[in-house]
């Protein structure tokens, strides 16, 4: 199967920015696109803020913070400091320069905007070339049902710190959410799509349960990257939740998710090389390489094997 010309690939959280990063250094914005998870997005303090959104965003104009693994870079705390004095919440961390973004999407969104261009707008004036597409400009919201009850995802994510038993999860809206009219056209003339190594659960399943995602996506070649490495997430709580679902915290595990939940998306599947002897458990084309990407040539290296591993499928 020949390496695709255009891409759309597929993330949400930390991880799955990494390589999104990778591939915008290879891929120029005609050849690649991204859609992105809007079930984290939740409004606080009055503000519209899209988590996974602002990762991806921070990541394309390299601004992320590396010392702590989220957020942006030279960030400083004086606003959330302050309001925890006063009495407000405090428990999001949300930092100065954090805070003007969030400010300017709420102001754009307030005027009518919709999410998609509030976006635009704001990748734009970061510098950033390549097309940042929420899933949907329709309310996802996914919710945790855990031995809490029924948690709002940062609730249970950051406020509770993923401490919870989760049981399940449930994605509000979904049924009346409609794909981004700028992903149903690229779908058309997309030939290649990448899973980039997102929680399968609350960041990859909200983006592709979108109403006609599936049916779009039916004949283009789709891989995916395990988010599991030798049975640890590297960033998140994946791990955490599958043990708690019963589900073995393997790579192949998270194969067999995508093969029994979404039959027929995936055409190959990436593990990391710790786990290259699991390589005969995967009932599919699959390739092992080095996935913990703790540099940029890391992520660039990954991007490169994605994309080279599409020409080492099966027609």
């Amino acid at each position: 199967m020949p390496r695709p010309q255009k891409i759309l690939a597929i993330t949400g959280g930390v991880g799955g920015a990494k390589l999104a990063l990778g591939l915008s250094k290879i891929l120029n914005s005609e050849q690649l696109m991204f859609a992105v998870n809007v079930g984290d997005d939740f409004t606080h303090l009055g503000l519209h803020i899209s988590p996974d959104i602002d990762s991806l965003t921070y990541a394309l104009a390299q601004e992320n913070n590396q010392e702590l693994g989220w957020g942006r870079a030279g960030e400083t705390w004086q606003f959330i400091n302050t309001l925890g004095s006063l009495g407000g919440e405090d428990w999001f961390r949300l930092g100065d320069k954090d805070m003007a973004l969030h400010t300017r999407r709420s102001q754009l969104l307030g005027q009518g905007t919709s999410l998609t261009d509030a976006t635009a707008e704001i990748t734009r004036r970061m510098g950033i070339e390549h097309t940042v597409a929420p899933v949907s400009d329709d309310p996802i919201r996914t919710v945790v049902q855990s031995d809490l009850g029924e948690l709002a995802f940062q609730h249970y994510f950051v406020r509770e710190r993923c401490a919870p038993a989760v049981s399940g999860f449930r994605l509000d809206g979904m049924q009346d959410a409609r794909l981004n009219p700028a992903i149903t056209g690229w779908l058309a003339e997309c030939d290649g799509i990448i899973i980039c190594p997102s929680n399968p659960f609350v960041s990859v399943a909200p983006v592709i349960e979108v109403p006609g995602f599936l049916e779009a996506a039916e004949h283009i070649p789709t891989i995916a990257v395990s988010p599991i490495v030798a049975g640890t997430a590297i960033k998140g709580p994946a791990a955490k939740m599958m043990q708690e679902l019963s589900i073995p915290a393997t790579a192949v595990a998270v194969a067999e998710h995508y093969q029994h939940h979404y039959p027929g998306l995936l055409d190959g599947f990436v593990i990391d090389e710790t786990d290259s002897e699991r390589l005969d458990a995967i009932t599919m084309p699959a390739v092992a390489t080095q996935s913990v990407m703790k540099s940029l040539d890391d992520r660039i290296a990954l991007a490169e094997r994605c994309l080279a591993f599409f020409d080492e499928l099966p027609a």
